[in-house]
């Protein structure tokens, strides 16, 4: 939800576009919320890409009592609070009763947002997340649940097949598009209608289509989105925590050797040690995750008379202490990433084709018990979503869905070189974004050529 004011008038909107139907609603982009984008990819809460607007946080609420009041958000429910009150009130039994209980709990969960009026259906991509949901699913109803993905014509980026054989196994009806790069091209000039501010996730594409698709027989979808960041899916979350400690660990003495080279070196080289120098200071979970996260380490450089607002990554007191560094890895997706980038992406799709897309991972009893198991029923010896993994085996064969994570993965620096490269170039002219006066055109046309060029 957005709002802000303009001109003593208080504005709100699910969507940034309904604004403008306000005459006197300016549109000034906010440069500083510009710079978050090009680090994260997507602008965070509160900000927006307009000055003036804001976002109302997750689990959070505003009370406008008096013309012209500027009141503040308040909480109704503390992301961080849960997590530290299921560090200090642990789950006290062993991971098979983990397993039995939250099998409960997730299969309740779905069993109440497979409730509806009309048709529902789940996305399916044959991974864990989606696997489990489309599973519980199956198992409490006598019908066939309808089951959609998406694949595509390159064989390298294909994974239908994942989905194609659990759907075989649990005999659903399972509907399955496979594209070819122009068509996954034909949908990006539709794009910042649907998504209305900046954002750069690259699976918004397949998204949008798989939700296209299934909103030709469902008006509801189950998702599994929300499993990697309660469950520690990414990979980064079994490795963070050796990389802290080796990050830590590194002398003075090379700390100087590297600040001195980047003073010393241009180019290409010096961008090369900037961002060592940089990974070297990521001494706290937070700054290592917010290294990790950046898709561009310096956006200062980029934007006009822009600097970067703090966020949940740099703001100190934001951060979740009382958790292990891993832990706080987690965390921070859970209250940045996942509603910024993934459910961001995946309501703005769904809605976009007038279907309604439910996330049974992200019921708030399952929420808290997350926080409550041990962080070895999650992660065991660099094995992901340990407790999910062991719930899946309930219902299909391991064989099935053990293989290492890729994720939805799209060819993008073969299209940038190939069939989009017009496109681009026509975008990032050096004249025309020195016209435009918002980016500065020099690291821009050096990171387009470094791209071109295979060092990118």
């Amino acid at each position: 939800l957005y709002y802000g004011w303009s001109h003593n008038t208080f504005l709100f909107g699910s969507e940034l576009k309904a604004f403008h139907s306000f005459p006197e609603f300016t549109g000034t982009l906010d440069r500083s919320s510009f710079v978050l984008f090009l680090r994260l990819g997507y602008i965070p809460t509160p900000y927006s890409i307009y000055e003036g607007i804001y976002k109302l946080p997750p689990g959070h609420l505003l009370t406008i009592a008096a013309p012209g009041e500027h009141a503040s958000p308040r909480p109704y429910w503390r992301a961080r609070e849960v997590a530290e009150r299921g560090i200090r009130h642990p789950f006290r039994g062993d991971i098979h009763e983990a397993v039995g209980h939250m099998d409960l709990l997730l299969r309740d969960s779905v069993r109440l947002r497979m409730l509806a009026d009309v048709p529902v259906g789940a996305f399916l991509s044959g991974g864990i997340d989606s696997s489990l949901i489309a599973s519980m699913m199956q198992a409490q109803t006598t019908s066939t649940v309808k089951t959609f993905t998406i694949g595509f014509t390159e064989a390298s980026y294909n994974e239908a097949v994942y989905a194609r054989q659990i759907a075989e196994y649990l005999h659903t009806e399972h509907t399955e598009l496979c594209l070819s790069p122009k068509e996954a091209l034909d949908i990006i000039p539709l794009l910042p209608g649907i998504y209305d501010e900046p954002f750069a996730d690259p699976s918004q594409i397949p998204t949008f289509l798989v939700s296209q698709l299934a909103r030709q027989t469902v008006t509801v979808s189950l998702s599994g989105d929300g499993g990697d960041e309660l469950f520690g899916g990414y990979n980064e979350y079994a490795l963070g925590t050796k990389r802290l400690r080796l990050l830590q660990g590194v002398s003075p003495i090379v700390r100087s050797v590297m600040r001195e080279a980047v003073r010393g070196l241009g180019g290409v080289a010096n961008g090369r040690f900037r961002k060592a120098e940089q990974l070297l200071k990521a001494t706290t979970p937070e700054a290592l995750h917010h290294f990790h996260a950046s898709r561009w380490m310096w956006p200062e450089d980029l934007v006009s008379g822009a600097s970067e607002p703090l966020t949940a990554f740099t703001d100190p007191g934001l951060h979740a202490d009382a958790l292990s560094a891993t832990e706080r890895m987690m965390y921070l997706d859970m209250v940045t990433y996942l509603p910024e980038d993934i459910l961001t992406k995946l309501d703005r799709a769904s809605m976009a084709v007038s279907l309604e897309a439910r996330t049974p991972f992200l019921d708030y009893r399952l929420v808290e018990l997350t926080w409550q198991l041990p962080l070895d029923f999650k992660i065991h010896r660099r094995v992901t979503k340990r407790i999910l993994r062991s719930i899946l085996g309930r219902y299909v064969p391991p064989g099935l869905f053990e293989r290492p994570k890729r994720g939805f993965s799209l060819p993008l620096d073969q299209w940038l070189r190939g069939p989009l490269r017009p496109w681009v170039e026509e975008l990032l002219d050096a004249a025309e974004l020195r016209r435009e006066g918002v980016l500065n055109p020099g690291p821009i046309r050096r990171a387009w050529t470094e791209h071109l060029e295979g060092k990118r």
